[in-house]
Formats: structure tokens, C-alpha cells, sequence
């Protein structure tokens, strides 16, 4: 590792603001070693993350025989990141950072600015002033609003990445006649929207992973007397202020984009729920709602994201052979699993454990993933089979969303019995889940009327 950029990270005031900024965040470490490019962001099979100064400075002493150069983070900020089903689970984001990506090149670091000038100028039209701050990311510029500015009321209506999403894709779209114009004068420029779940940027004070510069912040006031002699390594002028923010004071922008691209993403618009409406039924299949609600019933009583998704396409499998071969067919409480004439496509296994599951017998293979005469349901395979068919009438994050809050509003011995689970949880919206869970239908009008009454 340099010596000179592990000096760098070893300095109080920047353990401080990476370990600050970081605090929630899903971490990615880059490097340089013998082999090449390193890219971490796992250690010891969790996700990398540093909550205190202290951390951070181990983290960067464990992998410093890797060349460690970079820091970066995600958008998202999770209530919890201790595992992999923490950082896949959509409905463990708490909030999201709306972040403008702008590259250019050091020595047109100009194209940068004026395109950051724009942002800035349209931001601050729309009352955001204290919320906003800059980063100088070593060959360009991220615009950032502090995640605080967007209240809980407004997330209520759309989740963190939606309207994060949004409210960024919103302003490149009004200002797309003004940076067309920048780009013509500077065609090494590029404005891009950050925003998606598992998408990192750089930290403050992270060193560039070419360059030695380093990712500083400023504030709009200062953008005019900004140079990327700020970000030189070992003699950085750095804005801790990137902190302070409005609560809400992003709402009635971030408001006023969710209802302009509510066309756009129309699976969770109003607009779609009109034609969920119209249809008289939800295009989505009886397999792909037990499948979902399986895995969710999963995942609430284990915490396990990946055997949730095996479980759940297995379970949706074995109740389409069940309805196949009738009644009877169908697992009692304690009884042995479906065992099928001729056993759905996918990679056969012969070596299967049997093992009670919530009340059925159920098959596993050897490296746990639930089976169905003798083919293993891998998550992939619930990727493939059920995401995807979801995502063709609703985004799969809204979905998984939903349908975590409805399967965990069943009291736990319901959740436990496979009988009271179809009967009670998963029957009532078989045939409805678009429409009565998902687009909640009976709280459209009332949601839609507090939107339009936030914008007034």
C-alpha cells in the first residue's frame, strides 16, 4: 500500500468523516495487488461496513497488503448491516442519498463545475439550500442532498429509492436542454443518475483510484472559487458541513417528481392501479404469489434471505403438483412431501435430506437448498421463475416490500402452520395481491389526495 495514502487514512479528522458518513452504509474497498484491480465488499462472508474511527482504521490496516486506495459506500442506508439478507432486503432501507454523478477529466475539470452550477441553481429554486453539498470525486463532481432533507411523510408515500430515484432523474430532466448544451462544448462530459440499490460512490476524503486527489466537500456558496488544488493529497481543504441539512426541506420537490414520473414508473402509479382496475384482475400468477409469500413467510421467521427464496419457489412448486394430483395430495401437518410422477426441469441432485419445516416434511440437498423430486430450487432459480414474472406488472423491490409487511402482520404461530398460512394468509390474495397488497387499492384515493395536498 502507498505509504503515502495509508498516512492519509490513519489521520484523525479523516477516520472521522469516512467512519461518520459511512455509518449505515454497505462499503466497498478498492485496491491494486499482484494479480491487478481489488474490489472488496465482503469480509469473512458480511458485508463491509464501519460504524466508529476506530473501525475504519482496522479496516484499512486488514486489507492494506491489497493496495487499498478507495473508499466507497452505497446510496442506501440500511437499519441494519450484518449479513447478506440485510443488504438484499429492500424493506431494510431506512433512507437514500439523491446523488447527481457528473464525470469529466482532471484537466477539464471546468465541464464539471458549470454542469454542478446547473444542479446547484435548480436545487436551490426549488428551496433546497441547506441540504445540498458537493464532492469533488478526483476527475469530476458528485451533487448530493443530504438523505435528512426528505422526510418520513414523503417516504411513507414512496420508498427511499424511489424517490430518491426519482427526485434526481426529475432534475435531469428539466435541465436536459442546458446539459446537452455543456456537453456539446465539453463532450467529455456526462451527467448520470447514482441512485440504485447497490450502487457505491465515493466517500469524502476517499482518495481517488487513479489520481491522487482527494474527495472533498464544499458547499454551493463555495462552488465559484472551487479548484482541484482542494483535493490534493496531504494538503486537502475539505467542508465538514456536508452534515447539516433541513428536515423536509427536500419534501415538495421530491414530491413534485414522484407525481411527474408517475407515468414512468407506472407499476407503482396511479395510472396503474386504474388499469389493475379496468383489467378486473392483477397479471400476476397464482405460482409467482405463493412463491412470494412462501419466501417471505421464510425470511420473517429466519432471517435468511437466500434459503427463503429456495423455500419459497420449492413450496410454490409442490402446491402446483398438489393442485395437480387433487385434495389429497396436498401436505398435512407433519406429513411427507409431494413426491411427482415426473419432477420439474432444472439441476438434479440424488443425495436429499428430509427434515420438518413449519409443520411439512420438506427435502434439502447437501448444501442446503430445498429440493422437489430430486431437483435442487436454488435462488437463481427464484429469480428467474418468480422476480422476473413479477417484475413484468411491478417492480420486484415493491413487491418483496409489501409483501414482508403483510406476511409479518400474521401472528407467528399462524406463520408456523402450513394449513392456517394458505388458508389465511395466503388465499384471501391469490388472485388479488397486485391490487389489494401491493397498489392497496382501498388507500389509493386517500394517498393520491395527500400528494396532490403536499404540492398545493
Amino acid at each position: 500500500m502507498d505509504p503515502r495514502i495509508l498516512e492519509h487514512y490513519r489521520r484523525d479528522d479523516v477516520t472521522r468523516e469516512v467512519a461518520e458518513f459511512a455509518k449505515g452504509r454497505w462499503l466497498a474497498l478498492e485496491g491494486q495487488s499482484e494479480e491487478g484491480r481489488v474490489f472488496v465488499r465482503w469480509w469473512r462472508g458480511k458485508p463491509l461496513t464501519v460504524s466508529s474511527p476506530a473501525e475504519f482504521k482496522a479496516l484499512v490496516e486488514n486489507f492494506s497488503g491489497v493496495g487499498v486506495r478507495s473508499i466507497y459506500a452505497t446510496v442506501c442506508l440500511y437499519g441494519r448491516v450484518a449479513s447478506k439478507a440485510d443488504v438484499e432486503d429492500p424493506g431494510n432501507v431506512l433512507a437514500a442519498t439523491p446523488s447527481w454523478d457528473i464525470d469529466a477529466s482532471l484537466s477539464e475539470w471546468e465541464a464539471a463545475i458549470e454542469a454542478a452550477k446547473l444542479i446547484v441553481k435548480f436545487l436551490e429554486e426549488k428551496g433546497l439550500r441547506e441540504s445540498v453539498y458537493l464532492k469533488w470525486s478526483g476527475e469530476g463532481v458528485h451533487v448530493h442532498v443530504h438523505e435528512g432533507a426528505i422526510s418520513r411523510r414523503v417516504l411513507e408515500l414512496a420508498d427511499p429509492l424511489t424517490t430518491a430515484r426519482a427526485l434526481v432523474e426529475y432534475t435531469i430532466r428539466k435541465l436536459e436542454g442546458k446539459l446537452k448544451d455543456l456537453t456539446g462544448k465539453w463532450p467529455v462530459l456526462k451527467v448520470e443518475n447514482l441512485i440504485d440499490p447497490k450502487r457505491v460512490f465515493t466517500v469524502p476524503l476517499s482518495v481517488h483510484r487513479r489520481v491522487d486527489k482527494v474527495a472533498v466537500c464544499f458547499k454551493p456558496e463555495s462552488i465559484d472559487s472551487f479548484n482541484p488544488s482542494w483535493a490534493d493529497l496531504g494538503s486537502f481543504k475539505h467542508d465538514p458541513r456536508w452534515r447539516e441539512h433541513g428536515e423536509g426541506e427536500a419534501d415538495a420537490l421530491a414530491l413534485e417528481a414522484l407525481k411527474a414520473l408517475s407515468a414512468v414508473r407506472e407499476p407503482l402509479s396511479r395510472v396503474k392501479a386504474e388499469k389493475v382496475e379496468q383489467s378486473g384482475k392483477p397479471k400476476v400468477g397464482r405460482f409467482q404469489v405463493m412463491a412470494l409469500l412462501q419466501a417471505a413467510r421464510y425470511y420473517a421467521l429466519t432471517g435468511d434471505l437466500e434459503k427463503a427464496k429456495s423455500f419459497g419457489l420449492n413450496r410454490a412448486i409442490f402446491y402446483a403438483w398438489a393442485k395437480h394430483y387433487g385434495p389429497s395430495a396436498r401436505p398435512q401437518k407433519g406429513g411427507q412431501g409431494l413426491k411427482p410422477r415426473r419432477p420439474p426441469s432444472g439441476e438434479k441432485t440424488k443425495e436429499l435430506v428430509g427434515s420438518e419445516v413449519f409443520g411439512e416434511t420438506v427435502y434439502t440437498t447437501r448444501d442446503g437448498w430445498f429440493a422437489m423430486g430430486g431437483v435442487a430450487q436454488k435462488p437463481s432459480d427464484y429469480d428467474r421463475q418468480v422476480a422476473r414474472a413479477l417484475e413484468a406488472a411491478i417492480p420486484y423491490d415493491e413487491a418483496w416490500r409489501r409483501a414482508l409487511e403483510y406476511v409479518q402482520s400474521f401472528p407467528k404461530n399462524v406463520l408456523e402452520d402450513p394449513q392456517e398460512f394458505y388458508k389465511k394468509v395466503y388465499e384471501p390474495v391469490r388472485d388479488s395481491f397486485v391490487e389489494k397488497i401491493v397498489l392497496k387499492k382501498e388507500d389509493r384515493k386517500t394517498q393520491g389526495s395527500t400528494l396532490d395536498s403536499f404540492l398545493s
